[in-house]
């Protein structure tokens, strides 16, 4: 069992690994594995953590060696320069989709559950086998190195196949979710121009059937450099037609995919070679897409979910995500250590709140990780998982997408498990990882991020480049990592990615949120940390009276209110000066009167300073959200100000945004 701490108010931790859970880490295995090697490494975290980055080709070749990574590297050559400009790993060859697959043989590869409650599995062996004949499918397309599949899928067996087959060729897999409108969908895959698209027929939310049939179509008829695609059948009532495939030269159905003669190889490539295609969220503009490298994805997904997440091949691993956004890439990863990987689609809420945690007791889920949103949604409809469910197995709790509020931290320990890692994490499509995120051997602080990943030399900077030991900045990283993206598509001189990036600060890393670091220095039996609090992003952050203020700190104010079911606040031009317009949607039936008003605005004020405090408090219906789930505050300051939103189709929910247009309480 993990230690109890006597903590004063938020300064000791909420939760302590036992020294049991801390010799059992794989993160202790992995210092008894370089002392082995003659290779002497602090034992602390934050000392192993200065020689990760002081000692970059050392750690990294370790990573590789470790994880027994299949494939071929020279060790004179594992990062040729200290800068951004260094290659890693070079004249390195391997195959992501080889080391995603090594074995484990009727072990249970895949649990995958859906709405509906069906429920499907697939073992290691079955998986080997299904990406290698969809591979053959592929290869018989055309399909080669370099080469883009597309996936209009839903988060299911099918997109996991379709990615390993892709990759079992050198090829690039790139996927979005259904949920995508066609514009989005072409926004992102007419860039890219797959050479073999596969797409779902429809897909089940909230209990509604929804039928993307035609929008398939539509998306097959606009990508002129496509040579077949697959039509995947989801059994929800939305049946392709019996001769879809038969008059379409280009069309097979799944089943028939499965037909061909297996490609059993694994094609070799270079570290470098790209692995993914994601996507930025599109809100201002056609989304950026991004490419990820073979090599740099794994030993980064390696890094973080064997080390930071104690995972093995004896753990159950689920994310709650869907297929465009980068956690899917993150939770396949897990396949490289043998675990058992749980996919869901469908509403996290279909039947009832608590339906995913029934899910986690029946499957023994070792590690669930969801949006910070979730947690918060949870709370609010007065779910008390620890109750209702045995959760004994459950040794990790994880949440990114946006900041874990400290409520939230409570409400996990109290309602969901007391003996439990809780690790917030950040990071995000640009390098398809974390710059900061758990530990299971250290303390968990309420509000806070446990630690710096290993390898990333993050810091945070005022808007001079000038490093802050303490107090609010921008999120950069010093030096070279693996994960750094290949570059943009359809960028050759690498311009559009040096402006996204580089521009901000010369030679580093700018990510683009708002945090700053939490020192604690070690006390009796606590060990020194250094934890990350992340504030929002620095794009939308507040500048009332030239004070920079991120969002989440109103946020996590505001959501204590029980009234209050979500807010966004964006910052309003207004008499040479910015002012803080909160919105709120509440619980049905309410209504934002006086009362509420001043409730909000004192629990603003005592929690936080009076610049927080909003000028304008104004009620909605609903909120606009990225596919992915995460508030646009880009696009309802823009709506605010009478601008066009560049990119609706970005959006699960644009119709939204009319709630906020010529609001006349903006005027005064």
């Amino acid at each position: 069992m993990s230690r109890v701490h006597k903590r004063k108010a938020d300064q000791g931790p909420l939760w302590l690994p036992s020294q049991q859970r801390v010799d059992a880490s794989r993160l202790r295995d992995f210092l008894a594995f370089l002392g082995k090697r003659g290779t002497n490494v602090p034992q602390e975290y934050q000392a192993l953590h200065r020689w990760s980055i002081d000692n970059k080709r050392a750690f990294w070749q370790a990573i590789w060696q470790y994880h027994r990574v299949l494939g071929s590297y020279d060790a004179d050559r594992v990062l040729t320069k200290d800068d951004f400009s260094g290659k890693w790993f070079e004249g390195a060859r391997l195959n992501f989709a080889e080391n995603l697959l090594r074995g484990y043989d009727d072990a249970i590869a895949i649990i995958e559950h859906r709405e509906d409650n069906r429920r499907r599995t697939l073992s290691y062996r079955e998986l080997h086998e299904l990406s290698a004949r969809l591979a053959g499918t592929l290869k018989a397309a055309g399909v080669g190195e370099g080469d883009r599949v597309g996936g209009f899928l839903p988060n299911g067996i099918e997109a996991v196949v379709g990615m390993l087959a892709s990759a079992r060729l050198g090829a690039v897999w790139s996927s979005c979710s259904p949920d995508f409108g066609l514009q989005g969908a072409l926004d992102r895959f007419g860039q890219i121009q797959p050479k073999v698209l596969i797409g779902i027929n429809g897909y089940e939310y909230s209990g509604k059937l929804v039928d993307t049939r035609e929008r398939v179509v539509k998306i097959v008829a606009s990508l002129p450099e496509l040579q077949a695609w697959i039509g995947v059948d989801n059994h929800q009532g939305c049946p392709w037609p019996r001769n879809a495939f038969d008059n379409d030269s280009k069309g097979l159905g799944w089943d028939q995919a499965l037909e061909a003669e297996a490609y059993e190889d694994f094609v070799a490539v270079s570290f470098d070679s790209p692995l993914y295609i994601v996507y930025s969220s599109g809100t201002t503009g056609p989304p950026k897409c991004i490419v990820h490298g073979v090599g740099g994805t794994l030993l980064q997904h390696l890094k973080e979910l064997s080390l930071h997440t104690d995972i093995s091949e004896n753990d159950v691993v689920f994310y709650y995500t869907t297929c465009g956004w980068m956690m899917w890439n993150w939770l396949v990863s897990s396949l490289a250590l043998g675990a058992t990987i749980v996919l869901y689609d469908g509403s996290p809420f279909a039947g009832g709140a608590e339906g995913l945690w029934h899910m986690a007791e029946q499957e023994g889920a070792t590690v669930f990780g969801s949006s910070a949103k979730y947690y918060a949604s949870c709370e609010k409809d007065g779910l008390k998982p620890a109750r209702q469910f045995d959760l004994s197995k459950l040794k990790s709790v994880l949440s990114t997408g946006s900041p874990l509020s400290h409520e939230s931290f409570d409400y996990i320990y109290r309602e969901i498990k007391a003996d439990v890692c809780l690790s917030s994490i950040s990071g995000g499509t640009d390098i398809v990882s974390c710059f900061a995120l758990g530990n299971p051997t250290l303390p968990v602080y309420r509000g806070e991020l446990q630690c710096i990943g290993l390898g990333m030399d993050v810091v945070f900077m005022d808007d001079d480049g000038s490093t802050l030991p303490q107090g609010k900045g921008e999120l950069v990283c010093r030096s070279p990592f693996p994960a750094k993206p290949v570059g943009f598509w359809n960028d050759p001189d690498g311009e559009r990615f040096h402006e996204a990036y580089f521009e901000r600060f010369a030679g580093v890393w700018a990510h683009g949120d708002y945090g700053e670091v939490i020192p604690h220095q070690a006390i009796d039996d606590l060990p020194e940390q250094i934890g990350v609090m992340i504030h929002g992003r620095s794009d939308a952050v507040l500048n009332p009276g030239g004070v920079r203020i991120g969002t989440a700190e109103i946020y996590r104010q505001v959501e204590k209110i029980d009234e209050v079911l979500e807010s966004i606040a964006v910052g309003q031009t207004w008499q040479d000066d910015v002012r803080v317009v909160l919105f709120v949607r509440l619980r049905s039936g309410l209504k934002l009167d006086e009362n509420l008003f001043n409730q909000i605005r004192k629990t603003i004020r005592n929690n936080t300073t009076p610049r927080h405090v909003p000028a304008k408090i104004l009620q909605v219906d609903d909120i606009p959200r990225t596919v992915n789930g995460k508030i646009v505050e880009l696009a309802v300051g823009q709506v605010i100000h009478g601008e066009a939103v560049k990119n609706k189709d970005a959006l699960a929910n644009p119709e939204a945004l009319d709630y906020f247009a010529n609001r006349s309480e903006l005027s005064t």
